[in-house]
């Protein structure tokens, strides 16, 4: 079959785009932002990209074949010149989320991480772990995770030589796990770890993605309130997590975060499958800080200390996604012991703060920041590891929820643990970022251009500096020109 893909650069899309292409179709696609690292992995599939969304590239011609079936994205909008032609002559059409969950998912034993912050990380770590176990898992994850090389594969079959102990009640209502060692004797397929976002589905579907997924596992990290553009209240949040919660059957697992409030209010509307909960000194799953940036931690569940983690990621956060990560491949049927020394081995995403290079004792990363708790988070697992050394930020408000200056005053709480901010306020963003930068004390100053944002930087670092390029989009290659142009300096 040859597939038209709408939206093909997007990290979701990518990877749709990569699992058809691992299923044999023909695959293409348009879009309007083609950057790496996605359209480097596509490019590399031998995936034709195209740049915009011309009707002409859904149209028969000399040198092109009309597609048997259009995936849409969720980017796309009614009046987008692909989108009419494609409604106009009738050609046959899906979104990205449903035919992922008929094609791919639907004969596989599926886990799926949800929540605000961490999705990414945690897909990640979750297919890595289940990697080492010998399960070779199928995935979909918002990005290029290290360990593999690859942000979608369809992984193998799985093996039946799985521990398998007591199983858990069910009921109608919400139950918590007995305190034993059993897991659930999963059905004999091939894993699939998928990074379950909340965002709607298309311009023609406007239900939460992960509803198509249809989940054994699922993994429900925390709830905060973004994509302002679509929700207008936590709430309606609350309730797609809902909607998710009622798609995982009876002998499934919920694996949640015991310090989030949202969530328990999620499963208070009706839970009918088991629960195991994870947090730092609290739930089934508990994870000890050793170390105090989260680069050491020990582990235990149900009260049985299962061991020490010793792994290169950093901050509190980052040790809760380990927490789920490790509950999932476990409830999964990996052995949680067993398990903890491919931590170590865990390499994490591109642009999850990423090392970018070190010049001259200045150390640059590369984040995909979207929202101020993931900031916040992040920068103080930060200024654990590196103590007193100066922490640049420069900032992009990037997302939809930024941009409409949704999350604006939190902003600058966010940032407490930056020594300097240069935050990029382009001419077309709707609000004014001088109420953030004036909230830092004289510690952040806005710029219109990215080149004015390098050469702000360039002007004041210096050796023993961490400077953190934080943005969800493509930043205009800030993170690499910084640089080289410290490598020429």
């Amino acid at each position: 079959m040859r597939l038209h893909i709408l939206g093909i650069c997007g990290t979701f899309m990518g990877g749709v785009a990569a699992l058809a292409r691992e299923l044999g179709h023909t695959v293409e696609g348009s879009d309007a932002n083609v950057y790496p690292p996605m359209s480097t992995q596509l490019e590399a599939l031998g995936i034709g990209l195209m740049s915009g969304y011309a009707a002409d590239h859904l149209q028969p011609g000399p040198d092109h074949v009309q597609p048997d079936l259009v995936v849409v994205g969720n980017a796309m909008t009614r009046g987008n010149p692909a989108v009419e032609y494609m409604l106009d002559a009738r050609l046959r059409y899906i979104s990205g989320p449903q035919w992922l969950g008929e094609t791919v998912l639907a004969d596989r034993d599926v886990l799926a991480v949800a929540g605000t912050h961490g999705k990414t990380t945690t897909t990640s770590l979750l297919a890595h772990l289940l990697e080492s176990a010998g399960m070779a898992p199928g995935f979909l994850v918002g990005g290029v995770p290290g360990n593999f090389g690859v942000s979608a594969r369809l992984g193998g079959e799985r093996s039946e030589q799985v521990r398998v102990g007591t199983e858990p009640s069910s009921g109608a209502s919400r139950h918590l796990l007995p305190r034993g060692e059993g897991v659930l004797k999963p059905p004999v397929a091939a894993l699939f770890v998928i990074e379950a976002d909340e965002y709607d589905t298309a311009f023609f579907d406007k239900r939460s993605k992960f509803v198509h997924y249809r989940p054994r596992i699922a993994i429900l990290n925390n709830l905060e309130y973004d994509h302002a553009d679509i929700f207008p209240d936590v709430a309606a949040i609350q309730r797609q997590f809902h909607h998710l919660v009622r798609t995982v059957p009876g002998n499934g697992r919920l694996i949640v975060n015991a310090h989030d409030e949202r969530l328990a209010e999620v499963l208070a509307m009706g839970c009918w499958t088991p629960v195991e909960t994870f947090g730092i000194g609290a739930g089934d799953w508990q994870a000890s800080l050793i170390e105090a940036d989260g680069s050491v931690f020990s582990v235990r569940h149900a009260g049985r200390l299962i061991g020490e983690v010793r792994w290169p990621l950093l901050g509190r956060h980052n040790v809760m996604n380990a927490l789920a990560a490790l509950a999932a491949a476990v409830a999964a049927g990996a052995d949680a012991q067993s398990l903890l020394p491919a931590f170590a081995e865990f390499e994490s995403v591109k642009r999850r703060m990423e090392l970018v290079g070190e010049v001259g004792g200045v150390r640059v990363y590369d984040d995909f920041a979207h929202h101020p708790t993931a900031i916040a988070t992040t920068l103080a697992g930060l200024r654990a590891k590196v103590g007193a050394a100066r922490i640049w930020v420069a900032l992009e408000p990037r997302s939809n929820s930024m941009r409409q200056g949704a999350h604006a005053a939190a902003l600058a709480p966010s940032l407490a643990d930056a020594d300097q901010v240069v935050f990029l306020q382009r001419a077309e963003l709707a609000w004014d970022a001088a109420a953030v930068t004036a909230a830092l004390a004289g510690h952040g100053a806005t710029v219109p251009t990215v080149d004015a944002l390098l050469d702000s930087l360039r002007a004041q670092v210096r050796p023993g500096d961490q400077v953190i390029f934080m943005s969800n989009g493509g930043f205009e290659a800030a993170p690499r020109r910084f640089v080289e142009s410290l490598r020429d300096a």
